[in-house]
């Protein structure tokens, strides 16, 4: 595909037809401009919303990403969506949906430009050294059961350059390539393989967690023998060992094995 950003629409009708045999078939909701997807999406969950409802914005003006920051939504330049998901998981074991989710984009980006995206534990995907998505996982739960998660990703997709602040360590799919690549083709290639995501997990939850983990092993650089720093409590600073069975960072440290459990990873 050549479109140029200003030509990349969604087509809703055409996805509606592709998507048929998932829950997002017809549950697609599109804004031109909306605050964040992930706000509207957990709004719309807490009022009763079905899964499978997909909460797509060509901008968003207050985009967000882990923790504090911000995610940057330039108009028609990115894929910004949030999808509402129900799995039958424990709340204990919702980080596997979270590392799924990077799965999940990294198939679709594989399938739609053949790039090998790296995955940055939990879930930034990068080109090289440069990030060019995240996923902000959030959910609403008892003690022992999911009432509802939303799983928010922003891809950059055309965008050919960004702010000073982001220049040296973000990238977008154009940017990589030097071609432009349809908004739509991995709109749908990343529905179809989060929803296979889902359901494994929701069948099967520990032995799709195994799976999750053996597969993250392959398309993961960070996952073992890498030098990291961690931003969490003080911050800290080792060498990645693995995940532990609940799919949490370890870390090897010269004070011993620490298990990253909120903070962000960086090279040192």
């Amino acid at each position: 595909m050549t479109n140029t950003p200003h030509e990349d629409a969604y087509d809703l009708a055409a996805l509606d037809i592709a998507l048929a045999g998932t829950p997002f078939a017809g549950n697609i909701r599109y804004f031109p401009s909306i605050h964040s997807t992930n706000v509207e999406a957990m709004r719309e969950a807490d009022e009763g919303a079905p899964e499978g409802m997909v909460y797509l914005a060509d901008e968003q003006t207050a985009g967000r990403g882990r923790g504090a920051h911000s995610w940057h939504s330039a108009r028609a330049a990115g894929l910004y969506v949030s999808v509402l998901l129900r799995p039958r998981v424990a709340p204990a074991d919702i980080l596997w949906l979270s590392l799924a989710a990077g799965l999940a984009v990294r198939e679709a980006v594989r399938q739609v430009t053949s790039l090998q995206a790296d995955i940055r534990w939990p879930n930034d995907l990068l080109l090289g050294k440069k990030k060019f998505c995240g996923i902000l996982t959030e959910l609403n739960a008892e003690v022992t059961r999911v009432r509802h998660a939303v799983v928010g990703i922003g891809i950059n997709v055309h965008q050919e350059t960004f702010p000073a602040g982001l220049a040296p360590i973000a990238a977008s799919l154009r940017s990589e390539t030097g071609r432009a690549w349809a908004r739509q083709d991995l709109l749908l290639a990343l529905l179809q393989s989060l929803w296979q995501e889902a359901q494994a997990l929701s069948a099967h939850p520990a032995g799709a967690a195994a799976n999750i983990l053996s597969r993250l092993e392959g398309a993961s650089t960070w996952i073992r023998n890498r030098h990291v720093h961690v931003d969490e409590g003080e911050g800290y600073s080792g060498v990645t060992a693995g995940l532990d069975p609940r799919g949490f960072l370890q870390v090897r440290t010269p004070q011993g094995l620490r298990t990253v459990l909120s903070g962000g990873v960086r090279e040192p």
